[in-house]
């Protein structure tokens, strides 16, 4: 039973589960399913299928995705971003085979994140830049209005599927794509009222008023009142009021190949999203978070919408603001969304061929601007050239090329520039004062030519090999014909891999053929055991000082060892004196 609860926590979320929060989970779900109508329709325009497929998405992956989530309020289903990427990854498919391409995608997205899950490296994530989720908002927003713009204005679209957006766009706007009236006040108009009704919400503090629903009900009864879609508004046509049924995807190797680039591009969007939006929820609720779990849970709404005639999904940052706005407690207000949405769908589904393609572009367009962290993306451009690097090239090539491929080179790029940064190995000098103090070498202090100590500090690994080898070159500049021991101090690196052993070792033997005998202290329990395994520490018998758990740190133990050697002692050497040879070392950080 504990292993089920681990593994579907909104089963663990039962315990001590009380009426309170079942109202507040019934009353978020009702609120978010508000939303997530016209939102899942719009996404489904966007990806150029038919609208009832986002609904099914929406109800299918939401339950699921709620019911394996970490998060007790984050809401899976269809979102703008994965969307926008799909709609580029089947662009070329022919039109009577989006659907099941789509469907086909859903399952390959799933199957990538499980196997992410599997290896448990979902953690990853937070090793990619978030730049390269606010450059991708800022390309996929650009191209979600220009793709949009025909339908707002009632445009007649120019060029094949094969054709980019922007291409598109402007012969549109060249090759006669001329402004049709009445769709055009019907989308401008849906832009205006959404505008004026989140104005009166924010005024009044009406949070949880369902705008989106309240202006799409609007437009469709002004299109059915003055008969709009007979002068030439397009509208969605007949939904058919039924929940999605029962299909397995259509899946082969030709399948799998085609679309494996878009699907990878999709999948770690996807987590990247979810987990970002989560981790978000987490620090106002502080709620602990299993990203490994989290990365779980959208595999598993993927690969079962993937059943169910789903597109791909991810975390919604929209209904998922609103389910914590809302009170939700538990994952069961997701469960209740679900439920609410196909309620909607059944009964209300002879309504919604009225729904204006054009009021539907209109809520993208406004979706669009609020997708982009206008605030966030201004801070990390101004930052630092790394991230401001990253966000030209995620939503250059968002625009240029397509959004699957930005997004795979935004994270390319975010790992490419991260590993020099993490490479970064410094080199400090320490001194001994005549008082017995130890701490770092300032510009005036004199050093000392018989024991020089060093400290490194950074991760040990084949990123640091070059940095590395720079600073023992430093090391070996300060010996003279005087010098007898180095010590160099390890405490302060991390995760020695085969590179960085190496370099140690072989940095080693040139000092010693220097004359210079070399005494590692700081050593730490991981670092003595790859010294075991490569054998340096039988080279280094009696040279190696453990790190201890004693006021006295391993430097001064190996300081007092070398002082103890020390066959020439210079006229300033604190240990000269045998009167002073029990005074105690200080070391000072």
């Amino acid at each position: 039973m504990e292993w089920l609860q681990r593994v579907v926590p909104a089963i663990g979320s039962l315990r001590g589960y009380r009426f309170e929060d079942a109202r507040a989970d019934l009353v978020a779900g009702l609120t978010v399913a508000a939303v997530a109508v016209p939102q899942a329709m719009a996404y489904a325009l966007v990806a150029g299928l038919p609208v009832e497929y986002g609904l099914y998405t929406a109800i299918v992956m939401t339950a699921v995705g709620a019911l394996f989530d970490s998060s007790r309020q984050l809401i899976n289903g269809p979102t703008n971003a994965i969307s926008i990427a799909l709609l580029t990854v089947i662009a070329a498919v022919a039109p009577e085979q989006k659907i099941q391409a789509a469907i086909a995608l859903a399952f390959l997205v799933g199957a990538i994140q499980l196997g992410i899950t599997l290896f448990r490296i979902g953690d990853l994530t937070r090793y990619i830049s978030h730049s390269v989720i606010l450059g991708f908002t800022l390309g996929a927003g650009s191209l979600l209005v220009l793709d949009q713009v025909k339908n707002l204005l009632g445009m007649r679209s120019v060029g094949d599927a094969h054709t980019n957006f922007v291409v598109r766009f402007v012969r549109s706007l060249v090759e006669g794509g001329g402004i049709h009236g009445e769709t055009a006040a019907i989308g401008l108009g849906t832009i205006a009222l959404v505008l004026s009704i989140r104005w009166i919400k924010k005024r009044a503090g009406w949070r949880l008023l369902p705008d989106l629903l309240i202006v799409v009900i609007v437009m469709s009864g002004v299109v059915a009142a003055f008969d709009l879609e007979a002068q030439g508004v397009r509208v969605v046509g007949a939904i058919p009021a039924k929940l999605p049924a029962f299909a397995p995807p259509t899946l082969s190797i030709e399948i799998a190949r085609e679309f494996s680039t878009g699907a990878l591009a999709i999948a770690v969007l996807g987590l990247l999203e979810a987990v970002s939006m989560a981790k978000a929820i987490a620090a106002q609720t502080k709620q602990k978070l299993d990203m490994n779990q989290q990365c779980l849970s959208e595999a598993v709404a993927n690969i079962a919408g993937s059943f169910f005639q789903c597109f791909p999904g991810s975390g919604s940052l929209t209904r998922s603001a609103i389910n914590q706005q809302a009170g939700a407690s538990t994952q069961w207000s997701g469960v209740w969304s679900a439920a609410a949405v196909a309620l909607i769908m059944i009964v209300f589904a002879p309504f919604a061929r009225f729904i204006p393609r054009a009021a539907l572009a209109g809520i993208l367009m406004v979706s669009a601007y609020k997708m982009v962290d206008w605030r966030g993306l201004a801070y990390h451009w101004r930052a630092t050239r790394f991230d401001a690097a990253i966000i030209a090239a995620t939503a250059i090539s968002a625009v240029a090329i397509s959004v699957e491929f930005c997004v795979l080179i935004g994270v390319f790029m975010s790992s490419m520039l991260t590993v020099p940064r993490a490479g970064r190995m410094l080199l400090t000098e320490f001194v001994i004062t005549d008082d017995g103090e130890v701490h770092e070498r300032l510009p005036d202090d004199e050093r000392c030519d018989r024991i020089l100590i060093f400290g490194l500090e950074g991760e040990l690994f084949f990123g640091a090999a070059a940095e590395l080898e720079d600073h023992f070159v430093e090391v070996r500049r300060a010996i003279t014909n005087r010098t007898e021991f180095v010590l160099l101090r390890v405490k302060r690196t991390r995760n020695p891999d085969a590179v960085g052993m190496t370099i140690i070792g072989s940095n080693i033997e040139r000092l010693e053929a220097l004359g210079v005998k070399v005494l590692l202290c700081g050593v730490k329990p991981e670092f003595q055991q790859k010294l075991v395994r490569t054998g340096l520490d039988e080279r280094l018998r009696g040279q190696v000082f453990l790190e201890q758990p004693v006021r006295q740190t391993s430097t001064l133990h190996a300081i007092r060892y070398a002082y103890e050697h020390l066959s020439n002692p210079c006229d300033r050497c604190p240990r000269r004196d045998v009167s002073k040879r029990d005074q105690p070392l200080y070391y000072v950080v």
